[in-house]
């Protein structure tokens, strides 16, 4: 008896277990990923296509702290980078493709991992109203995709951004002028407007930023300096509806004697010329 009960007593755990006695029925396991490099890359890149990017980036990072000279640890930190960006963690797409541009600087992607930093900092790039520190740091990481790479298809497009962003500054200074001017600061307004037809020649804001100038030198009683505004503006944006709110003030201040400017002529280059005659 004490024999066949020690027996029965050896089945027990065996039956609790096979049988799930206490788990409602039978036990069922998880399907595990291979430890191997490999197996950890593919699960990472599974888990980023079902947008779970934290757990695809703790896979990147094991398959590189477990496996660092494998070929897969390689790839593995530049997805790191591409699964933070699409989770918009910026800061980290930044330090992780930082960290894959210093340790790797020739390898065949390297061109794909500056312009996704440029991207990263690009996404940051806030509303004109607030402070553009990113749109300056979104520039420079751009910059440097189309000086790198300039046949490229990332430079192409990085150069539209640039555009983009450079627009989006001259904005930003149009937006401060125009605060100066609703509080009569005339001569901050100017060096804002001023500012962006130098420096920003290629935007959409120049002609208003002309026509504006035009508007503070008659506030200010400087006939000779809004006359030369309004023919710059003239020059480059004849037919606009800035220059024609520009002629009809500078008609009003007696300063053109024709009630509608004149019919456009044909530039013959941006700005003439003329702008560096008059500042």
């Amino acid at each position: 008896m004490r024999v066949r009960l020690g027996f029965l007593l050896l089945l027990v755990p065996l039956l609790l277990g096979g049988c799930g006695w206490f788990g409602g029925g039978p036990a069922t396991k998880k399907p595990t990923v291979p430890f191997t490099a490999e197996g950890l890359y593919n699960d990472g890149v599974a888990k980023m296509n079902a947008s779970d990017f934290k757990a695809a980036i703790d896979d990147f990072d094991k398959v590189e702290v477990n496996f660092p000279f494998s070929p897969w640890a390689v790839n593995a930190q530049l997805m790191h980078g591409y699964a933070a960006y699409l989770q918009q963690d910026y800061t980290g797409a930044i330090g992780a493709l930082d960290r894959f541009i210093q340790l790797h600087p020739a390898n065949p992607d390297i061109a794909y991992a500056y312009y996704l930093r440029a991207l990263s900092y690009y996404e940051q790039v806030s509303d004109v109203a607030r402070d553009q520190k990113a749109t300056h740091e979104a520039i420079t990481a751009l910059q440097e995709v189309a000086n790198r790479f300039p046949g490229s298809a990332y430079a192409n497009d990085a150069r539209l951004k640039i555009d983009l962003c450079t627009d989006h500054l001259a904005g930003h200074e149009m937006l401060i002028g125009r605060y100066y001017e609703r509080q009569h600061d005339y001569v901050a307004a100017i060096g804002r407007y001023e500012g962006v037809v130098q420096d920003y020649q290629t935007t959409n804001h120049v002609a208003e930023a002309l026509e504006r100038l035009v508007e503070c030198y008659l506030k200010l009683g400087m006939l000779a300096e809004a006359q030369h505004a309004g023919a710059v503006l003239g020059y480059n944006y004849p037919g606009t509806t800035w220059y024609r709110d520009a002629y009809a003030r500078l008609h009003q201040a007696g300063i053109v004697a024709n009630n509608a400017p004149p019919e456009p002529t044909k530039s013959t280059g941006f700005f003439g010329g003329i702008w560096n005659a008059i500042f």
